[in-house]
């Protein structure tokens, strides 16, 4: 566990059009050591620098760890009676759907247990924060009193704002 911390922060990033070598200056230059892929197929056709096959020893070799964690992963199918239709992106009330199963909080909760162990950035190809289903991870991260920061740059970091039309009721988190 790490001691530098009592609640550590986790990290988010999106690896848009960077190249594998300003990904990795970036996770590096925020003290990344674990990449955690919320990416629901780990691939990119027109990024393929980040594809599964050959981003875990990229990443390696610059001193990072790699777990794919599907259960975190977007592109998730709205239910026809959701509770979230705040949310009008189709994919982002698919997502809110989703965290109300029992996989969703497996895998939240492995993400809580390896964010104790080290320094993690969760990482979907979507640049911008509020444009990725990393947000709703952020906001359920949020609920359980864990802080995110989206990582924008080498030296700059945004901390995770609750998304105003959540509502909280103990650990649930609904979009109505």
């Amino acid at each position: 566990m790490r001691s530098s911390e009592a609640t550590p922060s986790i990290l988010t990033v999106g690896h848009s059009t960077r190249t594998l070598e300003d990904l990795t200056r970036l996770l590096k230059a925020q003290g990344v050591k674990l990449v955690v892929d919320v990416r629901t197929i780990p691939r990119s056709k027109r990024n393929p620098q980040f594809n599964q096959e050959s981003l875990p020893a990229n990443l390696r070799t610059s001193g990072m760890d790699y777990v794919h964690l599907k259960e975190l992963g977007g592109l998730r199918h709205p239910k026809v009676d959701s509770e979230n239709k705040a949310w009008r992106n189709l994919s982002f009330r698919g997502f809110a759907d989703y965290m109300q199963t029992a996989e969703f909080e497996a895998g939240l909760e492995r993400l809580i247990i390896l964010s104790q162990e080290s320094s993690v950035a969760i990482m979907c190809a979507e640049a911008l924060p509020w444009r990725c289903h990393r947000s709703l991870i952020a906001d359920a991260l949020s609920v359980r009193g864990i802080p995110v920061e989206h990582i924008m740059s080498e030296k700059t970091r945004t901390k995770h704002v609750m998304t105003k039309w959540a509502h909280i009721e103990g650990m649930k988190i609904t979009y109505p």
